[in-house]
């Protein structure tokens, strides 16, 4: 059964989503040219520790940072190191915290300087792609209305949808049910309902959709070797619009 959350739940996440919101400002903040990967991470571990919070990835099945940190043809899961990040880069962040038990997750694509054209309507489109993924987490619709709406907004544009990676519930855990795909026909997967917490997260490339793991375990790359983006919020269904708790 998927978890609905009670007003003092929500309380909760409305917090810890915030305080992700400021951390997740701070690292965009930061991303120049000649700033490591491990720099971000760093930053990112010393932020959340300062509002009584924790990494909700550092540790989790294993993985070792609190960031992930995707550079370039980097879908996800990218593990901060002495990578310097160049002109004409962009790096995909993803964090998760866990305030008192309370989780949120989020990610943003960022350029590292001047980018090429086609890279940067790459990070457009799947930034509004997200957004009209969360137009239809509503009371009332389905799991998959969200997925089809990605999916249309992204393949209109001419680029592809990640298909081994996808979304999730998230509140008390930082991984509930349900997945939640960036691809889909509408009308089906489970009834949306008030009280449902989904972390949505479309992850977009400029190519092909394929994507093949390094020998590290962790970092997803994408097979034709272009560029990829990655946007997410956690947001909460309500009876009207979602409210967005990572911003």
């Amino acid at each position: 059964m998927i978890p609905l959350k009670t007003q003092d739940d929500l309380v909760m996440l409305r917090k810890s989503g915030k305080m992700l919101a400021v951390v997740m400002q701070k690292l965009r903040e930061r991303v120049k040219p000649g700033i490591s990967t491990q720099e971000l991470d760093s930053l990112a571990e010393d932020l959340i520790l300062q509002d009584d919070a924790k990494p909700a990835f550092k540790g989790y099945k294993g993985y070792p940072a609190t960031i992930c940190a995707s550079v370039n043809n980097e879908i996800v899961h990218g593990i901060p190191g002495q990578r310097y990040l160049v002109e004409g880069d962009i790096i995909s962040i993803d964090l998760g915290i866990d305030y008192k038990g309370y989780f949120s997750d989020a990610a943003v694509t960022v350029a590292v300087g001047r980018i090429d054209s086609k890279i940067k309507k790459l990070i457009e489109v799947a930034k509004i792609s997200l957004t009209e993924g969360i137009k239809k987490a509503r009371a009332g619709n389905y799991l998959f209305d969200i997925s089809h709406a990605i999916q249309g907004y992204v393949e209109k544009n001419g680029f592809s949808v990640v298909r081994q990676f996808v979304g999730h519930g998230i509140g008390n855990q930082l991984h509930e049910e349900p997945e939640v795909p960036n691809f889909g026909s509408p009308h089906k997967g489970p009834l949306l309902k008030k009280g449902m917490v989904l972390a949505i997260e479309p992850m977009i490339n400029l190519g092909s959709w394929e994507a093949e793991i390094l020998d590290n375990g962790w970092t997803a790359v994408t097979k034709d070797g272009l560029a990829s983006a990655h946007f997410e919020h956690t947001v909460a269904i309500t009876e009207n619009a979602a409210e967005i708790l990572t911003i």
